[in-house]
């Protein structure tokens, strides 16, 4: 027997419902705060879920320094035709652009940004779906 399960991504933090907050906006979705206030989480109708802890001795990461791994980051997937409005709407909510010396243009166009607790996260183009054959 197969037991159900399902998956959070948890990001550390020092204040979780602002970096919550940001996410949601972001996401189109909402924040929803449990009998912990220190656990929030994300959670949309287009299957958003992830959730945000706060950790008192939260440093970020210091990635793209070639001394410290980028840990893990959230790929954020838009329309090809919406990718300059995502990175609008994104900077608008605080993110913060980085430089990774790779190009953001192409088929495989991906942005990369940290978010207002520096997390790495990435808007990245939909993969293109090939055509259906009858």
């Amino acid at each position: 027997m197969t037991v159900g399960k399902t998956s959070v991504l948890v990001l550390d933090c020092a204040e979780p419902l602002e970096l919550a907050d940001f996410y949601a906006e972001l996401l189109g979705a909402e924040t929803r705060i449990g009998s912990d206030p220190d656990f929030v989480e994300v959670v949309g109708n287009a299957g958003v879920h992830l959730a945000v802890r706060r950790d008192h001795g939260y440093a970020p990461p210091s990635w793209p320094r070639p001394e410290d791994a980028h840990q893990a980051h959230l790929r954020i997937l838009v329309d090809p035709g919406d990718m300059d409005e995502a990175e609008r709407e994104a900077i608008g909510l605080g993110a913060r652009p980085v430089d990774t010396g790779d190009s953001n243009s192409g088929p495989r166009d991906a942005r990369v940004y940290t978010d207002p607790a520096g997390h790495s996260f990435s808007l990245a183009v939909y993969p293109a779906r090939p055509a259906k054959t009858v």
